[in-house]
């Protein structure tokens, strides 16, 4: 906005300000007192124009950004931690107690005992922040000695671990939130409030599913895979708890009995026919083409949430396998036994199954 006050025009209309009968050459006293001036506004015109552009939404960034989306409700999600199943056994192998609090490893990854669910299941909370604490499966650790503990077990994900919501993220959501004017229990505020909430990915609301009062809110975890049903039921709580249902103890209006879904997996199973490079071979390829077929699912899951419906098509999945070192040519390709793209319902996501190359 301010980029033609530099230090040489800013100068330059100061100098003829000054009486023409006066020296104003370079050097001269007259011009060895603005210039300094001139620099220093050159400069304030730089910040200037910075500032001017940390005032919108759409052009701040960090905490500029964070500031100003949240004078309008949208707050920016922070990292937050998993929260898993952990089994613990003792000599007999029957399930046992331990305290809150214990602590346990895996990978070098530290887990917390924050709550009871029943004997020998335990609620455990990762010490790291992220999608580092979902990762892990199988034998636990302990870092602190726990009477009669002989094994540990890390089980399901209950409320998937996220990172923190990146700024063109943030700005997505922000526009998306401001252009459904949430308010009073409509499609936009279930839209918002569940969006908002730790764990979720992303968010469809089918208002009056069941008749007049009913609204049924489907959800994909923040991995954008199938939520795990502790989530779900998180979520369920928050909005309009089962027993109470219809009377406003949630966030959901009075009236609105809501039913929280899990977004349903369905398998895509892949077979294609490639043609490789010279010098390569199929088991060079093979893990760089799930890695592609994957990534193309993953990010049909990114946009569920935005769609009506999702579409698994064969073209632009043949085209990313192209993009695979080594490989020259992909043909008759297949989902699911068929060579036809898979049309999903509004609730469903795809997940990869198999992957099975061909030559």
């Amino acid at each position: 906005m301010y980029e033609a006050q530099t230090y040489d025009a800013i100068l330059q209309r100061m100098l003829a300000r000054v009486p023409n009968d006066m020296d104003k050459r370079e050097g001269s006293i007259i011009y060895d007192a603005l210039a300094p001036a001139a620099a220093e506004l050159a400069q304030i015109y730089a910040e200037l124009d910075v500032n001017y552009n940390l005032s919108f939404a759409d052009t701040a960034t960090g905490d500029y950004r964070r500031r100003r989306v949240a004078e309008h409700g949208t707050i920016h999600k922070a990292a937050t931690e998993a929260r898993r199943l952990g089994l613990f056994y003792n000599a007999a192998n029957a399930l046992m107690d331990v305290p809150l609090g214990s602590r346990y490893s895996i990978s070098g990854v530290n887990y917390t005992a924050t709550n009871r669910l029943s004997i020998g299941n335990f609620e455990l909370t990762c010490d790291s922040t992220g999608i580092i604490g979902n990762q892990y499966f199988g034998q636990l650790l302990p870092i602190d000695y726990v009477d009669g503990l002989a094994r540990a077990e890390l089980a399901d994900v209950r409320i998937p671990g996220a990172e923190e919501e990146t700024d063109d993220a943030l700005l997505t959501r922000f526009l998306a939130e401001i252009n459904a004017q949430p308010f009073g229990g409509n499609v936009g505020d279930y839209l918002q409030k569940v969006g908002d909430l730790d764990g979720v990915g992303g968010v469809k609301v089918f208002p009056a599913w069941a008749g007049g009062g009913t609204v049924k809110i489907t959800i994909v975890d923040s991995s954008y895979s199938p939520p795990p049903p502790a989530l779900v039921n998180e979520v369920q709580t928050i909005l309009d708890p089962v027993v109470n249902s219809g009377v406003g103890i949630g966030l959901a209006p009075i009236g609105h009995r809501v039913t929280v879904t899990g977004a349903a997996p369905v398998t895509i199973n892949v077979t294609t026919t490639v043609t490789l490079q010279s010098g390569f071979t199929i088991g060079q390829v093979q893990e760089a083409l799930e890695a592609a077929v994957a990534e193309y699912l993953l990010s049909l899951r990114r946009t569920w949430a935005s769609v009506k419906q999702s579409v698994v098509r064969i073209a632009p999945m043949e085209a990313r396998m192209l993009g695979v070192e080594g490989v020259a040519d992909v043909s008759g390709t297949t989902l699911n036994g068929t060579a036809a793209n898979v049309m999903l319902t509004e609730a469903q996501i795809p997940v990869l199954g198999t992957v099975t190359i061909l030559e």
